[in-house]
């Protein structure tokens, strides 16, 4: 098992990619210390995951308050006796249009809860990861290194974009602790959001829901979407001892749709 005795945090945790990769963990061996602001899905997400309670603990956390950020460190530390890496996949990635229509207000916000709310999520988290070492592995966006084609998130794109820059920086000074810092960059990715926007894009052009399917799958090299299982397998090893020699990388999970 990739993470026997490890203890993860995970941010972010909901119905989707988060509870996917609270579920990786358990499944890998480790603790997942689930962090989100809604109580109620930290809770039922924690209860599908390990209904016996013994690998997991959850508390609300608003990674825009570095106390709340604080506070789930420090549960982790309580329940388990440290930290061995942290998954940030809180994110608002709910805001769509581009430069000529932006809200900078909102832009600011984005860039507070993706940007800010990460790193201030990490900082809360080095003082047990520098005891012995361990992994901070940030869920970023493949539109955050190529122009999308079917939905414009510019505000999104950019906050994500930022966080792959602070990588390179984080792995630098982090990597004498021997904390390593990685990127997981999805592109479209079959999961609750998705399965929205083919349902909604339907809809909304009266065509068939596979003819929407067909559009996101047609530039890949592999004829099926990613899924929110496959970028948690993903994080699940860059969080594990198997990548210790690996830090300041983006890896794309995407059925090949840019290579690079």
């Amino acid at each position: 098992m990739l993470l026997r005795g490890k203890t993860v945090i995970v941010s972010g945790v909901g119905a989707g990619l988060g509870h996917q990769v609270a579920a990786a963990v358990v499944r890998d061996g480790g603790n997942a210390v689930l962090g989100a602001r809604t109580e109620a899905n930290l809770a039922k997400s924690a209860a599908e995951i390990d209904p016996d309670g013994t690998h997991t603990a959850h508390l609300a956390t608003d990674i825009g308050d570095e106390a709340q950020c604080e506070a789930l460190a420090a549960l982790a530390r309580e329940r388990f006796g440290g930290v061995d890496a942290v998954v940030h996949v809180a994110a608002w990635d709910s805001y769509f249009g581009g430069l000529e229509d932006a809200d900078f207000g909102t832009w600011q916000q984005i860039l507070d809860v993706n940007l800010l709310g990460t790193l201030r999520m990490t900082r809360a988290c080095l003082p047990a990861l520098k005891e012995k070492g361990g992994a901070v592995v940030i869920i970023g966006t493949q539109s955050a290194v190529a122009a999308p084609n079917e939905v414009q998130q510019a505000a999104y794109a950019a906050s994500k974009g930022a966080l792959t820059s602070a990588m390179y920086s984080m792995a630098r000074e982090l990597g004498p602790h021997r904390i390593r810092v990685n990127t997981v960059l999805p592109g479209w990715m079959w999961g609750p959001p998705v399965q929205a926007f083919v349902t909604f894009t339907a809809h909304t052009e009266g065509v068939p829901e596979a003819e929407v399917h067909a559009r996101l799958t047609e530039r890949m090299a592999l004829p099926d979407l990613a899924t929110d299982g496959d970028v948690a397998d993903a994080a699940v090893f860059l969080a594990s001892d198997r990548a210790r020699a690996i830090t300041g990388q983006s890896l794309l999970v995407n059925a090949g749709e840019l290579m690079r």
